[in-house]
């Protein structure tokens, strides 16, 4: 077997175990499981959306309004009432954040049809390709939207005044709704200059970091995380930044698209040489 086949399927058995593990731990386990079912309602109404449109990327749309979703349910499982000014900064740094997302998405992807990614796997797929992108698109990113949301969890199940760890949390949020919005901006503006098409974005943000939106984006999951260790078993949720970590590192986001800018832009290889990948670094000469 290969060894990336490997990795992979090392991936899908911790993940799966850690979703076993809080099926059955007892402090959030009925939460926990209606978090599941409504995902996958949604998710499943989306999959048939994606049917009638032929367009299966529209779950990258949801991607960031989905985790506002079920933050809020938790919130709402937990009694909004009681919720302190801790508990309320926290769901509106989530909401903040994941509609940011959403609404950038949607309006980078709305409109151009189907993305190169989820267009290959139905063309590699043919007719089966309808139930199998429910499996491998829709019911695979809301498991894995519903293990990352955990931190979530104990978060808000506990009442608990602000302290240096939320500080720290706020502004490891701060930092990064900076770097992932600031750079989302300045690639859109890149972008609509014809003259810069194949060339590479390598001023702003951009400068320090190759990725900045995929960097930011995991600096804010760390600062969401430090809100659960109010709860005495909030660091066990320690997983759930490191899940989504690594997913932008090794999956999904900067090891897939270097793959696909190695190849279409020849300036690429020396940005990589000059600039850090993902933690922001001052460029070498």
């Amino acid at each position: 077997m290969e060894k990336a086949k490997i990795i992979r399927l090392f991936i899908l058995v911790l993940i799966i175990s850690l979703g076993a593990f809080l099926w059955s731990f007892s402090e959030f386990q009925d939460t926990f499981q209606l978090g599941i079912g409504l995902l996958m309602a949604i998710l499943t109404g989306l999959w048939l959306v994606s049917l009638v449109i032929k367009d299966a990327s529209i779950i990258d749309i949801f991607w960031g309004f989905g985790f506002v979703i079920i933050a809020w349910f938790y919130a709402f499982q937990s009694d909004l009432e009681t919720m302190g000014v801790r508990e309320k900064i926290l769901l509106g740094m989530v909401t903040i954040w994941g509609l940011r997302l959403t609404i950038y998405l949607a309006m980078r992807n709305l409109g151009k049809g189907e993305d190169y990614r989820y267009a290959q796997w139905r063309k590699d797929n043919g007719e089966k390709w309808w139930w199998l992108s429910f499996i491998r698109v829709f019911a695979l990113q809301g498991f894995l939207l519903w293990i990352i949301s955990a931190t979530y969890l104990p978060s808000f199940s506990i009442r608990a005044e602000i302290g240096v760890l939320e500080y720290v949390g706020i502004l490891l949020w701060f930092i990064g709704l900076f770097f992932e919005a600031v750079g989302d901006y300045q690639l859109t503006q890149f972008k609509k200059d014809p003259n810069n098409k194949g060339k590479v974005l390598n001023t702003g943000v951009w400068r320090y970091t190759r990725h900045p939106n995929y960097f930011g984006d995991a600096t804010i999951w760390w600062g969401f995380f430090l809100f659960a260790l109010a709860n005495p078993h909030g660091w066990m949720f320690i997983f759930c930044p490191i899940v989504m970590t690594f997913f932008l590192l090794k999956v999904s986001g900067v090891a897939m698209l270097e793959v696909k800018l190695k190849k279409s832009k020849p300036q690429y290889a020396e940005y990589i040489r000059t600039t850090s990948s993902f933690i922001p670094m001052p460029p070498k000469k």
